[in-house]
């Protein structure tokens, strides 16, 4: 007999705010260790120098605009999931998983030899300097063998998160990131003498610099992958599924999960296409200014942390409470992140502002980019509580069903206020990355504002994805 799940929106024994963190505190985590990876990555490329960094981050966008396809699906897959699990249809859930399962494998695998064939020209079109062309195109290649595995893993992750399992997707990256970290460490650096404990020893590695972090990032999210699908098939807790059950693709549902994802693919897509723009406008800037907009934007993504676990839990939750007909415990989950949310990005405000110096000083040595990246971060430090408003709102009402919407308010900010705004603030009126930071900061409390009136307006009650 199967194991029920421990997550339950009608649990009346446990507090709302208890609930919330139930959900909230494993992604918290996992976005904590995920940054520190991140932050102790950078660190070891950035001792190599900005160029290294630079030939790391010149081709994210492009590649994230192809991984965004994927990970807007993952967007459809939570709601549907979630709002199957609240109204008791586990037969449901599981064919839903399926379905995940075969529509990331036709999509992940042409992403990857996209991102393989591509791996020179895409730094090429981000005016990626010749002075690192060969250490991007290298890296783009190496980690192009991991890209379908990691993609699979944000969607079955996606899933795992819709019937409120986020311990899960917690332990799958941290195995992930601390195999990233300890490639790292013995890839990238040649064979040294090292001090450890008081004792002199020759740590062996093997003096690959970028190719080294290239290699150790593949690994990484070869593993992730596996590890969710095999979760998937094997963990007993009544949505497990088998090879003996039928692949077949359901036409019906296949058209609802996309008819909920595509708005947010579009996002997504055209979100990465203007901060494509925005990447070749501050390529133009210099390789300083492509080294410092790196590192200070991993510096921010510790903001991000918080933000991200409390719009996970509102989608979760509210997607939930949906599938049961719960409206009013659907509020009362809603208010409650929103509160608890706000708290944690104030003190993430202050945080950032009084460290940011000491952020960006763990990454690299260069004094310009330092400078350059902490004047960015005193910037962006207060946006982090609007931020955190305008998430959890689109969150719940993404769990709500209404998807559309909120792309359609992220794309048309994103393109017409952020990103607009930053190209002309570079590329014509002649400011620098500083500036840029705050076209980002009025696209973001406007946003919020949207947000809010969206829910207060209550149509998100009507609504269902399934």
């Amino acid at each position: 007999m199967a194991r029920k799940v421990n997550f339950d929106i009608n649990d009346n024994s446990r507090s709302i705010p208890r609930l919330v963190l139930m959900l909230a505190w494993p992604v918290f985590m996992e976005q904590i260790l995920t940054t520190l990876v991140q932050y102790a990555d950078q660190a070891m490329v950035g001792a190599l120098g900005k160029n290294a960094t630079a030939a790391i981050s010149i081709s994210n966008s492009p590649i994230f605009l192809l991984n965004g396809v994927v990970i807007a699906l993952g967007v459809g897959i939570t709601t549907m999931v979630a709002q199957a699990v609240g109204s008791g249809d586990n037969e449901l859930v599981k064919k839903l998983i399926r379905h995940a399962a075969k529509i990331v494998l036709y999509l992940a695998i042409p992403i990857a030899v996209i991102c393989a064939v591509l791996c020179r020209q895409i730094p090429i079109w981000m005016g990626a300097e010749p002075d690192i062309l060969d250490d991007a195109a290298a890296y783009n290649l190496i980690v192009a063998f991991g890209r379908a595995f990691i993609l699979t893993s944000m969607v079955m992750n996606s899933v795992f998160r819709g019937y409120g399992d986020t311990r899960t997707p917690l332990v799958v990256n941290t195995i992930m990131n601390m195999i990233n970290v300890i490639g790292n460490f013995f890839l990238i650096n040649p064979t040294r003498p090292m001090t450890i404990f008081g004792m002199d020893i020759i740590m062996p590695g093997a003096g690959m610099g970028v190719r080294g972090a290239a290699i150790a990032t593949a690994v990484g999210m070869m593993a992730a992958g596996i590890i969710t699908l095999v979760i998937a098939f094997t963990k007993d807790n009544g949505y497990k599924i088998s090879l003996k059950d039928s692949y077949k693709i359901d036409k019906g549902l296949l058209r609802k999960i996309f008819n909920i994802s595509l708005p947010a693919m579009l996002e997504r897509a055209l979100m990465n296409i203007s901060g494509i723009a925005v990447t070749m406008a501050i390529a133009s800037l210099g390789t300083t200014a492509v080294a410092a907009n790196s590192l200070f934007l991993t510096a921010e993504s510790m903001s991000y942390m918080p933000a991200f676990a409390f719009q996970t839990a509102a989608t979760t939750l509210m997607g939930q409470c949906i599938g049961a007909r719960r409206l009013d415990r659907a509020e009362q989950f809603t208010r409650t992140t929103l509160i608890m949310g706000t708290a944690v990005m104030l003190a993430m405000n202050v945080f950032l502002f009084t460290c940011a110096r000491f952020l960006l000083g763990l990454f690299t040595p260069d004094m310009d980019v330092i400078e350059l990246g902490t004047r960015c971060l005193h910037v962006t430090a207060f946006v982090q509580a609007p931020q955190l408003i305008g998430w959890v709102y689109a969150g719940a009402l993404r769990g709500a069903g209404d998807v559309a919407y909120t792309s359609w308010v992220s794309i048309i900010t994103t393109i017409f206020i952020r990103s607009l705004g930053e190209v002309l603030i570079i590329c014509v009126f002649g400011f620098g990355l500083v500036e840029a930071q705050y076209v980002i900061f009025t696209e973001i409390v406007l946003r919020g504002f949207i947000m809010f009136f969206r829910y207060r307006s209550g149509k998100w009650k009507t609504m269902s994805a399934l």
